[in-house]
């Protein structure tokens, strides 16, 4: 079969199996840009948490986070974890576009998706699936973002070899599916509920995975 058609097969079968993912959750761009920086190396409940906090305390706005003391905004994400870190990796990536921007998002995420990528991945702290996570969710782009999950499904079906890196897997996908921002939102958000589900790291559960015989 070829790698377009089973990369077709792999969305149909965990559409079919679970439906729209309503992903990413949040209100405004901005929202998905801190969960983005907060969700590295932590669950997403624990990144609701941290939200819900900065949302309590009336400081969910870019220039609010911006002028947060460091020490401060640590204390409100300390839910997601490595809170010092990712206080400083958020006020990098903030500082950043007020010091381009003002506090104009709207204008920072309306720029040219190679520009802006170029721009995101200049913040210290923010790497390759951060800065992707942004221009797909945030920025409304069509680039395709790839994490862990995706890695160990496709190499579990022998799609990829398991050397395969983050551009190389962003490559197949990108030039073997049609350029839709809806359809790299919604695989994406797929592959990570399989992934979590049924394709863990240990003991996966391939007997009752929507993609077993695949």
């Amino acid at each position: 079969m070829a790698t377009a058609d089973r990369l077709r097969e792999i969305y149909d079968r965990m559409l079919a199996h679970w439906g729209p993912q309503h992903w990413w959750p949040a209100e405004t761009p901005l929202e998905v840009m801190v969960g983005a920086i907060l969700t590295q190396n932590t669950a997403w409940k624990n990144v609701e948490r941290a939200i819900v906090n900065l949302k309590g305390a009336g400081v969910l706005s870019l220039t609010a986070l911006a002028e947060l003391p460091t020490a401060l905004l640590a204390e409100y994400i300390r839910p997601a974890g490595y809170y010092n870190i990712k206080a400083g990796r958020l006020h990098n990536l903030l500082h950043f576009i007020t010091d381009q921007h003002g506090d104009d998002l709207q204008s920072f995420l309306a720029q040219p998706l190679p520009q802006l990528r170029e721009q995101l991945l200049s913040v210290k702290g923010v790497g390759r699936e951060t800065a992707d996570s942004i221009l797909l969710y945030a920025a409304g782009l069509p680039m395709f973002v790839v994490d862990a999950y995706t890695h160990r499904i496709l190499v579990r079906h022998q799609v990829i070899d398991e050397d395969f890196g983050y551009e190389a897997i962003q490559e197949l996908f990108m030039d073997n599916l049609e350029c839709d921002v809806q359809l790299y939102n919604e695989y994406h958000a797929l592959l990570v509920r399989v992934g979590n589900v049924y394709c863990k790291k240990k003991n996966p559960a391939c007997v009752v995975c929507p993609l077993q015989g695949m």
